[in-house]
């Protein structure tokens, strides 16, 4: 069989990346030389790989900085509305590539490296992922932040440069293992440290009210540090901000509190301040009350309200003197988005500033804070929404709780004049919870104080407003909207699928990466014989290339041939990677019982990270390894089946993993995915999608149309039918064969024979306490798998589904979703006007 071409080859060919100028080939060349020769240590004759990797990413900066300078230049003599974007995680991954993308540089780099007697690939892979969040969230806030720049919308992304982003995974016997991620070891070619603007955050101290107005005092002071990261629009000149806070000490911490004999121990203790930025929590869709997260929510909005501030009132570029002084215009000025509640202070923190600080009255301050705010709801789980305790507030921030009191004061007021006698629905609209523990919901202050409160997808915005905010959708329906996920056709297409963004560019030219709804023209093509030959082609060559990596980096072969199973996304219980499984051993089982029957030969890859405190999460991965150990070595199945755990699963190995796919498993609990984004990922990239009708699937079936997904099991009312009822695991257990076969093999010790013990607590969970309801959805599930092997036998039909599913994902673009921001939350039109380039004269 002919070698697969290279990515960097296919680039070559395909008219999606422009052709290269040789003057654009000769000047790279020049400017990696002179990068080269410049960060070369001088007692060292011999460049490293990361040597080159440097001299290439600071060649391919250089062609940031003018855009980024004339970007900022336009936007303050333009003065348009800005937009916030506040965020706790933003999950970028690698950056070079991306820039490379969408500055149009790709060829020029490729074609210099080459030159050079590098590989552009080789070089790329040096990069260290930025893993500066969990999973969905964080990454959408990364997709977020390009669409806002390709739409030339004036926004900046706002959040922590933490020294350590998300652990990398090890595997180690079968069990996660945790390792810090000092992705900064080398530097981070893509940041601006600008000192300039370092900006003060108080904590601790006490409250003084006095007839001149309330004084903070006594606080412990933190410096926040801003480090500036370009963000390139595609192929529009325009380069936004993201802009993130390091925590530093300030020079007098501590010393004032020390005699002269406690300087040594007073310097040292600069690290209680600067552990502010340290570690990003590892928890999705879990709350964890530690002071030290609530620290960072406080830190992270403090610093970035100041600078909100400042730019407002100096408009002018380059200016720091105030400009505007009213803060009538200040909603028209700035939009405010809080990416869940993580960034909730926002709300009371501007009242401060407004109250305390510029001495606006509190009614007034209270309508500006309103207009300027919208919150982002990500999931309706209760063990995921704040509530923190109102005695760590009370230490931590003393103030700020006395501004929640008065806002909740005032709120409830209002409500009890609307509803009057209704107390049970005081107590459930309260932003203070009473019981035990006193808590702050921050989910309540973020509704309350909002304009516009979205959920991700349209069955998740329903939810929202039907239960989770139900009382809330009563008083103020016209607040609540829905904002359905997307992801950028730039990473997610163009950069890690070279070969289907040439295959579809040749068909329907090149629009599409800009307005993903033109996939629609792929439609009437869905019964072309050469698009179906080149699509089930690529999607082969992306498999074979797949197959190298991990034979390579993991010492795994797979068969190439096999259907390409994907499961990849954080592990939880509501995720369901144990209904995966148990598919998996029943599959197993078939196969034993019937050997010379003829199977679909599957690799079933699962990967994500489990928090390092969810116990069950850890014990999923363990019964994932386990089964593969079992399955993998047992020479009756053979190539039929193999279970691959993808170890430290992130960005840059999703970039990988995704094109390969064929199926993609969406199998969560009908309600409790709020929208999901890999599946939209999983569907541009030519998968079919196995799927539940949860999140963003719904609307994917609908798109589609739901015959060409497989979708399985109960829906939101079955799920609520079942509750209502009472689930009982066991009935499904006894009548089930198959599926009891699998459970006692788990329990049994069957695929953990060293430890028969293992998985008892697993099992316990499944049969007795299992919130998910992972046997209810077993007989759909398997019933459904066996539709996706008749369909994986028959390879045209199978390919023509996949190019209905890609034709119908236009969707699913984070431009679009942006679009729907702009203009129903934050009120500014998308632009498609092109900045000059740096080289051409302004006008």
């Amino acid at each position: 069989m002919a070698k697969p071409l290279t990515d960097s080859e296919k680039r070559k060919q395909i008219s999606v990346r422009g052709i290269a100028g040789l003057g654009d080939v000769a000047e790279v060349r020049k400017s990696f030389n002179r990068h080269l020769h410049f960060t070369l240590v001088k007692d060292r004759n011999v460049a490293t790989p990361r040597d080159y990797f440097f001299a290439l990413a600071h060649t391919v900066r250089d062609h940031l900085v003018g855009r980024w300078i004339r970007t900022q230049q336009h936007y303050y003599e333009r003065d348009p509305k800005r937009i916030y974007y506040l965020s706790l995680e933003f999950y970028m991954g690698r950056t070079l590539q991306n820039t490379m993308v969408n500055l149009g540089l790709q060829n020029a780099c490729d074609e210099a490296i080459y030159q050079l007697g590098l590989d552009l690939e080789e070089l790329e892979e040096i990069e260290e992922d930025a893993g500066l969040g969990n999973g969905g969230l964080g990454r959408l806030a990364a997709c977020f932040l390009d669409s806002m720049a390709t739409l030339g919308l004036a926004a900046y992304g706002y959040g922590i440069r933490y020294e350590f982003g998300i652990f990398n995974q090890k595997i180690v016997n079968g069990w996660q293992v945790e390792e810090a991620d000092d992705w900064l070891r080398y530097g981070n070619p893509w940041e601006k440290a600008r000192p300039e603007y370092m900006l003060p955050v108080h904590f601790y101290g006490r409250v003084e009210h006095s007839p001149e107005g309330v004084k903070w005092l006594d606080t412990q002071v933190v410096l926040a540090m801003p480090y500036d990261t370009p963000v390139p629009g595609y192929r529009n000149n325009t380069v936004n901000t993201m802009r993130l806070w390091s925590a530093k000490a300030p020079n007098d911490f501590k010393l004032h509190d020390f005699n002269v004999g406690g300087y040594i121990e007073a310097v040292l203790d600069r690290n209680l301040a600067e552990n502010i930025s340290r570690v990003l929590y590892p928890n999705d869709n879990f709350f964890e009350g530690k002071e030290l997260r609530l620290k960072q929510e406080y830190f992270v909005v403090a610093a970035t309200l100041q600078d909100i501030i400042r730019r407002f009132k100096s408009s002018k570029f380059g200016c720091r003197d105030p400009v505007r002084t009213c803060f009538e215009t200040f909603p028209d000025k700035v939009a405010i988005q809080l990416n869940d509640t993580h960034p909730a202070l926002a709300i009371p923190e501007l009242m401060r500033i407004l109250v305390d600080v510029e001495k606006v009255d509190w009614d007034k301050a209270w309508e500006i804070t309103k207009k300027t705010c919208a919150y982002t709801n990500h999931t309706v789980l209760p063990e995921a929404l704040e509530r923190w305790p109102v005695s760590m507030f009370e230490k931590l921030l003393p103030r700020h709780l006395e501004i929640i009191y008065a806002i909740n004061q005032r709120h409830l007021d209002h409500v009890a004049a609307l509803f009057p006698g209704d107390v049970d629905r005081l107590r459930r609209m309260s932003v203070i919870e009473e019981g035990d523990c006193k808590r702050i919901n921050m989910a309540h202050l973020c509704v309350i104080g909002s304009h516009a409160v979205n959920g991700v997808a349209r069955i998740h915005s329903e939810i929202v407003k039907q239960s989770v905010f139900k009382d809330f959708y009563e008083l103020e329906p016209e607040k609540f909207q829905n904002k359905t996920n997307g992801i950028t056709p730039r990473r997610w297409l163009l950069l890690c699928n070279p070969g289907l963004a040439g295959t579809i560019a040749e068909k329907i030219g090149e629009g599409f990466l800009t307005d993903l709804s033109q996939l629609k023209k792929l439609l009437p093509l869905v019964d072309d014989e050469a698009l179906i030959r080149d699509v089930a082609k690529v999607k082969q060559e992306n498999k074979l290339k797949f197959s190298a990596f991990l034979e390579k980096e993991h010492k795994v072969k797979i068969n190439p041939s096999s259907m390409f199973d994907v499961h990849v996304k954080r592990i939880h219980e509501y995720k369901r990677q144990l209904l995966n499984c148990l598919h998996i051993i029943t599959l197993y089982n078939r196969i034993k019982k019937d050997p010379a029957k003829a199977f679909v030969p599957r690799t079933v890859m699962i990967g994500g990270k489990a928090a390092p405190g969810y116990h069950m999460a850890k014990m999923i991965i363990k019964l994932v390894t386990s089964i593969g150990s079992v399955v993998n070595h047992d020479p009756i199945v053979g190539d039929k089946l193999k279970v691959i755990f993808l170890e430290n699963y992130r960005v840059s190995l999703a970039e990988k993993v995704i094109p390969a796919a064929d199926l993609s498993q969406q199998i969560s609990t009908a309600g409790t995915e709020a929208s999901g984004t890999g599946n939209m990922k999983f569907m541009l990239n030519g998968a079919l999608t196995i799927g539940t009708m949860d999140g963003a699937n719904v609307e994917m079936a609908e798109e589609a149309g739901a015959e060409n997904l497989f979708i399985f099991g109960m829906r939101v009312e079955d799920v609520e039918a079942l509750d209502r009822k009472g689930y009982n695991a066991r009935e499904y257990y006894d009548r089930l064969p198959e599926l009891k076969q699998a459970v006692d093999q788990i329990s049994s010790g069957f695929f953990s024979p060293k430890e028969p013990d293992c998985f008892r607590d697993m099992v316990n969970m499944l049969l007795n306490h299992d919130r998910f309801k992972v046997f209810a959805d077993y007989e759909a599930y398997v019933a459904c798998q066996a539709q996706v092997d008749q369909l994986y036998r028959n390879p045209r039909e199978w390919t023509k589904k996949v190019i209905r599913n890609i034709a119908c994902s236009g969707k699913f673009s984070s431009d679009r979703t942006i679009t729907e921001y702009a203009r129903d939350i934050w009120g500014v039109e998308p632009s498609d006007l092109q900045i000059p380039p740096p080289n051409l004269p302004r006008d």
